[in-house]
């Protein structure tokens, strides 16, 4: 499913040798993609999704700069130690 505004391309590709695929050159070009380039790729359900790993970094940065300020991991601590007292609390 594509982001909001984002338009869907689609193209035929052939599995090569040793499972390799060749991404067809605008969607290369497109996703700035060269030779060298570091991609994740994840199986989704039936649904194969390559993306560049700067691209992800990107998006899991932007996810977690809300909790700038705060430790996350003192939370988590914090959020255990209630948990625990309220299993030794219960009969």
């Amino acid at each position: 499913m594509a982001e909001e505004g984002a338009v869907e391309e689609a193209a035929s590709v052939t599995l090569g040798a040793q499972g390799r695929l060749v991404l067809p050159g605008h969607f290369r070009k497109a996703l700035d993609l060269t030779p060298g380039d570091r991609l994740l790729v994840r199986l989704e359900q039936e649904h194969l999704v390559v993306e560049k790993i700067e691209a992800v970094e990107r998006r899991v940065h932007a996810r977690f700069r809300k909790a700038e300020g705060r430790s996350l991991a003192a939370e988590l601590i914090e959020e255990r130690r209630r948990e625990s007292a309220n299993l030794e609390n219960k009969p």
